[in-house]
């Protein structure tokens, strides 16, 4: 079993997906576990505040490193083998490959993920010591940190054995092995507002399917 804490402000963002489809279906499997932290708990003063303005001027507010340090120390204290995943621009990019590493446990062998979710404008440089991987998505910005996390988790976690239907569904899609695209893929109806679907696919002969398959794939 794969268990991911998440350390946000905005849990409401992130639980509804986690209680639906491939995701629901994994937790009632057994096969992930999902948790969350409320970084809020862990904020300063009558206000529990979790975030200041930037040394050396600028604008938007930078999440304090007090807050942080205290939330992944707290999971840290039941889970000390657990890794801190940062979604952060500075991060490496995530691909299907490293979404397979994870899967398989081969990170150290850990089982149990920390994400955290940053907002505001940022967060303080310094609590990149508590971090095991920084994860980019993309050279583009987000609002916060939730979208990435449920990102990573549903990649993650569709790949382990048993949450998808088949037993090869993860084997042959987009991405499998390095930049391949996956076939073009056809169901009912056969034929749809002059748009057919393709012979070979019709004709029972596995052989021919598998080769038209094969020419059909892709790289990008």
């Amino acid at each position: 079993m794969i268990k991911f804490t998440i350390i946000t402000l905005f849990r409401e963002a992130i639980e509804p997906y986690l209680k639906a489809s491939m995701m629901w279906k994994a937790a009632d499997k057994g096969l992930a576990e999902f948790d969350f932290v409320n970084l809020r708990d862990f904020g300063l003063g009558p206000h529990r505040s979790v975030d200041d303005t930037p040394y050396g001027g600028g604008d938007g507010m930078l999440l304090r490193c007090e807050p942080i340090f205290a939330a992944i120390e707290s999971v840290k204290t039941k889970a000390p083998n657990a890794k801190v995943i940062l979604p952060t621009p500075v991060g490496e990019i995530w691909n299907q490959k490293i979404a397979r590493k994870f899967a398989d446990g081969g990170t150290e062998n850990s089982k149990h993920f920390i994400i955290l979710c940053p907002h505001y404008e940022g967060y303080d440089e310094r609590i990149l010591s508590l971090v095991d991987y920084k994860v980019s998505l993309g050279k583009y910005v987000l609002t916060g940190g939730e979208l990435p996390a449920l990102i990573i988790i549903d990649s993650i976690v569709r790949l382990i054995p048993g949450v998808l239907g088949g037993e090869k569904s993860a084997e042959i899609e987009s991405f499998s092995d390095g930049d391949n695209l996956e076939y073009p893929q056809y169901t009912r109806p056969e034929k749809f507002r002059g748009m057919k679907v393709p012979e070979v696919l019709l004709s029972g002969n596995h052989g021919e399917i598998a080769k038209w398959r094969k020419e059909h794939s892709g790289k990008i």
